[in-house]
């Protein structure tokens, strides 16, 4: 690896980082709350709901939340998730047991990082009534990470490619068409990507772990999938 090359990615890996600590402390002071979220003024499109990564609460994809609310999108997140510590069937309950007390249908995912783990085991195993019709998961380590080996945390070495939870995930495809996975060319988490077999793959521009939630790639695609009759039940 070049100097250079380390000097970029060495500049991308602030910039991801900082763009947490942004988001964290704004998510911190911020006073909204979940119940406007799901109350546009005008309401179009189908129900979303956020399932945010590891170690991040639902604050964490707030400016997502705003930016879908804004343009008249029910925004639903998941506060009994915490910092989304616990082990993804965990998660995933809590999913599953949050869509059918809400009773919603035709519900969009839009999920990061491990919330992606979460989102297709509820499709596949907390969705008896096919509330869920397709989710988008940007950056989730759909066949482990190779790095979370090196971690004590359960809750990190919960992503390594060996873990049962990830072999399974990876064995089930059947629900894979109506996922689409959107992410980085440089993932610093994730050095092996974020390829899903009969998903959609759409490779982001922006660099980093976290930063591609602002791509304006990103953010397009969920305005044309949730705005347009129709676009939001399987990828394209």
């Amino acid at each position: 690896m070049t100097r250079s090359t380390i000097a970029r990615r060495t500049w991308w890996r602030i910039r991801d980082y900082a763009a947490v600590l942004g988001w964290q402390a704004a998510g911190i002071v911020s006073r909204t709350d979940p119940d406007d979220l799901r109350r546009p003024e005008h309401p179009v499109g189908p129900p979303v709901v956020l399932v945010p990564g590891v170690y991040e609460s639902w604050h964490f994809l707030l400016p997502l939340a705003t930016l879908l609310h804004e343009h008249g999108v029910r925004v639903h997140v998941l506060p009994d998730l915490g910092n989304n510590r616990r082990p993804v069937p965990f998660g995933a309950s809590i999913l599953g047991r949050y869509l059918a007390d809400r009773d919603l249908h035709d519900v969009v995912l839009v999920a990061h990082s491990k919330g992606g783990l979460i989102g297709k085991l509820a499709m596949l195993r907390e969705d008896p009534d096919a509330r869920i019709a397709s989710m988008i998961a940007v950056n989730t380590p759909f066949a482990g990470s190779v790095l979370a080996r090196w971690f004590l945390a359960p809750s990190v070495r919960a992503f390594r490619p060996t873990d049962a939870t990830i072999v399974a995930l990876a064995a089930e495809r059947d629900v894979n068409a109506r996922i689409t996975s959107m992410y980085s060319h440089w993932d610093p988490h994730i050095p092996g990507g974020s390829a899903l077999e009969g998903a959609l793959e759409i490779v982001l521009d922006t660099p980093g772990h976290f930063r591609p939630l602002a791509d304006p790639r990103l953010h397009a695609l969920l305005l044309e999938r949730l705005l347009t009759p129709g676009a939001a039940a399987a990828p394209a």
